[in-house]
């Protein structure tokens, strides 16, 4: 596979996909453009990409339902490019699994940096172990998969791994909301604190936690959260 990162453009707007894969490529990275989503699902069969932007108002299906199967099935970066300004569309679109939400219209400029800043973050580097276990679980973070000591496998999407490697790798440590900003970027204020609300009671979830009684990932109200478990890192 080429080191030049793949980044697929979903829209059906055919100048924004032209603009963007015109300013993409000069940056450095491969693009392959799709204006239907059946085309762009038809071509996943075969193609790994890195990123993907998707476009919310799509012609053949809902934006947002592609949005939560990229999420959770694929494991890339999903980054929606969408023309809805409304809050709550953002918060939505960042429940539902999107790693970021650029509103249209944008400077191309704009969507290469959110790009670069994301695959930083989400790359390891060639010292960063890929697997954790814990409390009787692994996580895979190079499968986007947790088994438990049965060898159940439950899959978890790209951003709820970003949270979950960040609870990993500073266990038993008071983890603010600032600091998962800081680590993690996304829109500040309420749209970021419902986005990884979501997150986390997804993660307690899959880790088959008692909602009203979590043990490992705990909430300190006002403050932040803890992870409580013991973590060996391979």
């Amino acid at each position: 596979m080429s080191d030049m990162p793949l980044v697929t453009i979903l829209d059906d707007e055919p100048e924004i996909r032209e603009i963007l894969s015109d300013r993409l490529e000069d940056a450095g990275f491969r693009t392959m453009s799709f204006g239907r989503a059946r085309e762009f699902e038809a071509a996943l069969k075969t193609l790994t990409p890195d990123v993907c932007l998707v476009d919310l108002s799509l012609p053949d299906t809902d934006g947002l339902t592609l949005v939560h199967r990229l999420a959770l099935e694929l494991g890339a970066i999903v980054i929606i490019i969408s023309g809805r300004s409304q809050v709550q569309d953002k918060v939505t679109g960042l429940e539902l699994g999107a790693d970021d939400y650029i509103i249209k219209p944008f400077d191309p400029s704009e969507v290469v940096a959110r790009i670069r800043v994301r695959l930083r973050k989400s790359r390891p580097t060639e010292t960063t172990s890929t697997t954790a276990r814990f409390s009787g679980w692994t996580a895979s973070f190079d499968r986007y998969i947790l088994e438990d000591g049965t060898g159940e496998q439950i899959t978890f999407s790209h951003a709820e791994g970003e949270v979950l490697r960040l609870f990993l790798e500073s266990p038993k440590r008071l983890i603010s909301r600032a600091h998962m900003q800081d680590m993690l970027g996304g829109g500040a204020g309420d749209s970021f604190d419902r986005a990884m609300d979501v997150r986390i009671s997804r993660l307690r979830t899959k880790l088959k936690e008692d909602p009203k009684n979590p043990q490992l990932i705990k909430t300190i109200y006002g403050a932040g959260y803890i992870f409580l478990g013991d973590v060996e890192w391979q």
